[in-house]
């Protein structure tokens, strides 16, 4: 497995090994001895999560406070333009933020995204399937949302030709960071 360091220490780009042919290729999505050896990481993963999305669709930024998720995703059909922020108080990089395009181009690439980060993702495509592992249940008491455009944060979304995101009303109602609650 090859692993990339992001801008965030803990925020990965991970591709495995993929075996292909004329016929089409093969690869692990997951496999945790694997994944425990390239990355020094052991998450237990409880919840698969699968998204199927439209062109223009903004999803986060998702986060919660307790029973932290941390993320393992990746795009099976279409492309995605995919962010993590960092969202530990107590952390030096708290607030900053880094982003990959996922695409079916090469469905191999996954993010790896640690517990105490928020989550978002814009689709680029057509349409979009989105599968993550989480380590934690979803917990609707404690998940909270960041504004996607906040300032302070400056994420630089790719809205060419997109124009403004389609966005759920929990996404719209998104607070800015420096009014949220945090992770500590």
């Amino acid at each position: 497995m090859n692993v990339i360091q992001t801008a965030l220490p803990g925020v990965l780009i991970l591709e495995p090994k993929v075996f292909g042919d004329s016929r089409g290729f093969f690869l692990e999505s997951y496999n945790a001895r694997v994944f425990s050896e390239a990355t020094g990481i052991d998450p237990v993963f409880v919840q698969d999560n699968h998204s199927r999305s439209t062109r223009g669709v903004l999803r986060g930024l998702h986060f919660q406070i307790k029973r932290m998720q941390g993320k393992l995703v990746r795009v099976a059909h279409g492309r995605v333009f995919d962010v993590a922020v960092d969202v530990r108080r107590d952390s030096s990089h708290f607030g900053r933020w880094v982003g990959v395009e996922l695409s079916d181009d090469m469905p191999y690439r996954m993010f790896w995204i640690p517990p105490g980060f928020a989550h978002a993702f814009l689709v680029l495509s057509e349409s979009a399937d989105f599968l993550y592992k989480a380590t934690d249940y979803y917990a609707p008491e404690h998940e909270r949302c960041i504004l996607w455009n906040d300032p302070d944060i400056g994420i630089e979304w790719p809205l060419e030709g997109i124009g403004d995101p389609l966005l759920s009303e929990k996404d719209r109602a998104g607070l800015l960071l420096k009014d949220a609650e945090a992770c500590y």
